[in-house]
């Protein structure tokens, strides 16, 4: 009788042993090209801007947004006297009644247009489903007795669309770097604002800047990225 030849990969049924199937194992190269398509469809989904890896995690662990929201909302300030923050606060820019009439944050290097959300700190986690938000008793662009702090998740929510992440959340801060350029619409105000300084970390460790911006770094972890800008007149 002659002997049936099986082939790596196929499914075989004997003539002579009708019900017998015959399974060989998958070949080496139709593994590595497996492999090599899952990498390529998740490369191709991170180029586009689709936090694959942190969806997959906020499925697995649904409390994880709520956990990051308390992590932004902890103090990183001390107590900082108006004597101590010496900035120049003569300056002020012209109201523009064209201007929207909500305060807003935009950065153009990362498509960043958003409002600035107004709570006090019981309403944090409220205030960071939203997008922006400003952190209460410090300052504000008119007000410069204070640094003005805006903070933000950078991962968000699943319920956030991947263009309402980019645009209202500080998904992208990392990519902005010393010299680039911001602005806050503030009472129809327009204040530009440039970057000096970075640094990460559980605490602002620089209080004489006139703007600064935080995000978390990874998911539930007390590390913060934090960037530094100065007023600068426009």
């Amino acid at each position: 009788m002659k002997k049936q030849r099986v082939v790596k990969g196929s499914v075989r049924v004997g003539k002579r042993r009708q019900g017998v199937i015959w399974l060989a194992r998958p070949s080496t190269i139709s593994i590595i090209f497996l492999v090599f398509g899952l990498i390529l469809i998740s490369g191709a989904l991170t180029m586009a801007g689709i936090p694959v890896v942190w969806l997959v995690w906020y499925r697995l662990q649904p409390s994880t947004s709520q956990v990051l929201a308390q992590v932004l909302k902890r103090p990183v300030t001390r107590e900082v006297a108006v004597a101590e923050f010496q900035a120049e606060t003569a300056y002020q820019p012209e109201v523009n009644s064209s201007s929207p009439k909500e305060n807003r944050l935009e950065i153009a290097s990362l498509g960043v247009a958003t409002p600035l959300i107004e709570q006090p700190s019981d309403q944090y986690e409220a205030a960071l489903r939203q997008g922006v938000w400003r952190v209460p008793d410090m300052g504000d662009p008119y007000n410069r007795g204070k640094p003005t702090i805006l903070t933000a998740h950078r991962f968000g929510y699943l319920a956030w669309s991947n263009q309402y992440r980019r645009e209202n959340s500080f998904f992208n801060l990392p990519k902005l770097k010393v010299g680039d350029r911001l602005e806050v619409i503030w009472n129809q105000r327009r204040y530009g604002y440039k970057v000096y300084g970075e640094g990460e970390g559980e605490e602002i460790t620089d209080y004489q800047a006139d703007l600064i911006l935080y995000t978390c770094k990874f998911l539930e972890s007390p590390v913060r990225i934090f960037k530094y800008a100065r007023l600068v007149e426009i």
